[in-house]
C-alpha cells in the first residue's frame, strides 16, 4: 500500500512516500511555535543544509503546561513569481508554404492542380507541436512500488476490503516507523490502489520512489484518482503531475503565487483546486492544463480547502490577521455561480490551518488555533454548533490537521504535544490518546481500504502507522 509524503527540499527535490507528508525541518531546541514555522517553510529550503540548524522550543508533553502563543505571529517571506499569463497560449502552428505558382506570373490555377500540390506537401508531424516531455530526478536506490513484497496479512486485507471499524477498536498499536525526511513533514496522503513514495508494509525497502523535481519546499500532495500519478505544490510557485512509475513530469501549472495547498474535484478528476499565499483560489482543469474558473474575495493566505462529496461546493480556510477580520476566516463557495453562498461563518478570532467534511452527514468541521475542533452545518446558514466541540489537544501555531475515519464515526486530530487524540463525532468525547511523536504531530489520515489503520507525521520529519 502506497504512501507518498512532501517534504522540504533542495533546488534538486522532493521525497515522495505511499501517504503523503509535506515539507521537512531538522528540530533542536528553544524558539516560539510560529518561528519554527518561519524556519520550516521561509527559511533553509533544503533537507541537507545542516550547516546551522534552526533552534525550536520544547513542546509540551502535557496539556496544561503549553506556554501561550505570541500575539503577533512572524511571516514568512518569499520572492516574488513573475505572474504567469491570463491562459497558457499554444505553441504556434507551422507556418503553411506559399502555393507554388508557374513561372508566369498571375497565371490561373485550377482547384484540380491546387489539390495536387497540396496533397504533394509533407504533413505536419502532431507530436511536434507539443511540449518535450520532462523527467523528474529519481532516485534508482530505492525499492519498488509494487504488492508483491507486502506481508500477507496486509496482501490479505488489501484485496478483501474489510468494513470499516467501529471506535471499539482504535489503531493502538505501532506498525511502521518511516524515515527519511529531515525537515517538518506538513501533510501524509494514501494512494487509493497501493501500500520518497513510501510501500508502507514492504519487507524489504519501504522507501519505493524519490522524485526530485521543485526548486522549493513542497506544502501540499495528492494522490490522483485517475492512475499512479502524484499532484503537487510548493513554495516555487507551480503545481506539477507527476506519473509516478516512471519519474516523468507530464504537467506543469504555474502560478503567480507560492502554492499552499491543492485539492482534485471529487465529481471529476480533472480538476483540481489550488490556493496559495496571495488569496487566489483556481480551479485547473488537467488536460487542458488551464484555469477554468477563479474565486476573488481580497483573501489572506490560503491554509486549506476542501471539496464537498458531491464537487458542487468547497470550503476556504484563510489567514485574515492582515486585515484583522474574522469573517473571512472560512468562506463556503459555489463552484459553478464563483460566489461565497456564505462568508460569516466563523467569526471567532481564530485561523484554522485545517477544514474537513464530514464523509456521509451534512456537516464539517474546522480546527481552531483555540486549541479546539469546531463543528460546523453543511447546509445554509452554515452555523456553528456552539454546545459541542473537540478538544484536549493542542494547536499553538502549528499547521495541525484533523481527519474522519472512512465510516465517519470517530475524528482524529494531530497534536501540538506529539500525540494523536481520538474522538466519538456523536458526543465529541474523547476516545484515545496516543504518543506518536516527540515534538508536534502535524497531520493523521486514516486508511481508505483497511479500517482501523491510520498514518500519521510529525514536526521532526517522521511518518508513523498504527494500527489495532
Amino acid at each position: 500500500m502506497l504512501v507518498v509524503s512532501a517534504c522540504q527540499i533542495t533546488p534538486s527535490g522532493v521525497g515522495v512516500e505511499p501517504f503523503v507528508q509535506v515539507g521537512s525541518v531538522s528540530v533542536p531546541d528553544l524558539r516560539l511555535p510560529m518561528d519554527l514555522l518561519s524556519a520550516a517553510y521561509g527559511g533553509a529550503t533544503s533537507d541537507e543544509d545542516d550547516d546551522e540548524p534552526p533552534s525550536f522550543p520544547p513542546v509540551a508533553t502535557a496539556l496544561n503546561s503549553f506556554a501561550p502563543p505570541p500575539v503577533k505571529r512572524p511571516r514568512w517571506e518569499y520572492q516574488p513569481c513573475l505572474p504567469p499569463p491570463s491562459s497558457f497560449p499554444q505553441p504556434p502552428l507551422p507556418k503553411a508554404a506559399p502555393l507554388p505558382t508557374s513561372p508566369a506570373s498571375g497565371r490561373y490555377i485550377s482547384k484540380r492542380q491546387r489539390a495536387l500540390l497540396a496533397a504533394s506537401r509533407a504533413p505536419v508531424d502532431a507530436a511536434s507541436l507539443l511540449p518535450p516531455q520532462t523527467t523528474a530526478e529519481v532516485d534508482s536506490s530505492v525499492g519498488s512500488i509494487t504488492d508483491s513484497n507486502l506481508r500477507a496479512d496486509i496482501l490479505h486485507s488489501l484485496r478483501c476490503q474489510p468494513k470499516p471499524g467501529s471506535s471499539k477498536s482504535l489503531p493502538s498499536k505501532l506498525s511502521v516507523s518511516l524515515k527519511g525526511h529531515t525537515k517538518a513533514i506538513n501533510c501524509i496522503d494514501w494512494s487509493p490502489t497501493h501500500v520518497h513514495v513510501w510501500n508502507v508494509w514492504d519487507k524489504g525497502n519501504t522507501t519505493a520512489c524519490v522524485l526530485k523535481h521543485h526548486t522549493a519546499a513542497v506544502k501540499d500532495v495528492r494522490w490522483s484518482p485517475h492512475n499512479l500519478s502524484l499532484l503537487s505544490g510548493g513554495l516555487d510557485c507551480s503545481v506539477q503531475l507527476i506519473d509516478v512509475v516512471e519519474g516523468k513530469v507530464i504537467k506543469v501549472f504555474k502560478e503567480d503565487q507560492a502554492v499552499e495547498v491543492i485539492k482534485f474535484n471529487p465529481s471529476n478528476p480533472n480538476l483540481f483546486l489550488s490556493g496559495g499565499s496571495k488569496g487566489s483560489l483556481r480551479l485547473w482543469d488537467i488536460r487542458s492544463g488551464l484555469v477554468t474558473k477563479e474565486f476573488h474575495r481580497s483573501l489572506g493566505t490560503i491554509l486549506d480547502i476542501e471539496f464537498s462529496a458531491d464537487g458542487r461546493q468547497f470550503i476556504s480556510s484563510t489567514d485574515t490577521t492582515r486585515s484583522n477580520i474574522s469573517e473571512n476566516t472560512i468562506i463556503v463557495w459555489d463552484v459553478l455561480r464563483q460566489v461565497p453562498l456564505s462568508n460569516q461563518v466563523y467569526t471567532e478570532a481564530f485561523t484554522c490551518p485545517c477544514v474537513r467534511y464530514h464523509p456521509h452527514e451534512a456537516s464539517f468541521v474546522a480546527q481552531s488555533n483555540g486549541n479546539y475542533i469546531a463543528i460546523f452545518s453543511a447546509r445554509p446558514p452554515f452555523k456553528l454548533n456552539k454546545y459541542m466541540r473537540f478538544e484536549g489537544h493542542g494547536v499553538w501555531g502549528f499547521p495541525i490537521k484533523c481527519n474522519f475515519s472512512p465510516s465517519g464515526r470517530e475524528l482524529a486530530s494531530g497534536s501540538s504535544d506529539g500525540s494523536i487524540y481520538f474522538f466519538d463525532y456523536k458526543s465529541a468525547r474523547p476516545l484515545r490518546k496516543i504518543e506518536a511523536f516527540k515534538e508536534a504531530c502535524t497531520d493523521v489520515v486514516y486508511h481508505p481500504v483497511i479500517p482501523n489503520v491510520i498514518a500519521s507525521c510529525g514536526w521532526t520529519g517522521e511518518i508513523s502507522v498504527f494500527e489495532r
